[in-house]
């Protein structure tokens, strides 16, 4: 059950009050939402066109890790071309 209640028998302050205290922790917790948000999509920048499974730096991907059968089989792709 929430933490603020509003009860029939209280006066329109003690409402009042309620309402603002409800509105407040909503308010507190909208905008740790939205930092927590800009901080975390900051990385997306790193992506091309939003896709996150797109690699930015392929080329140096495949030279780190398959180096001299990348080159191998690019030349004789250029030579079958």
């Amino acid at each position: 059950m929430s933490k603020y209640v509003i009860r029939k028998n209280m006066t329109q302050e003690q409402r009042l009050r309620a309402i603002k205290r409800a509105a407040n922790r909503f308010n507190k917790k909208m905008g740790l939402n939205a930092r927590v948000r800009r901080s975390e999509t900051s990385f997306m920048d790193k992506y091309d066109g939003g896709n996150i499974n797109a690699w930015t730096d392929g080329e140096k991907y495949l030279d780190e890790h398959y180096g001299d059968r990348v080159r191998e089989t690019n030349s004789y792709d250029n030579e079958w071309n």
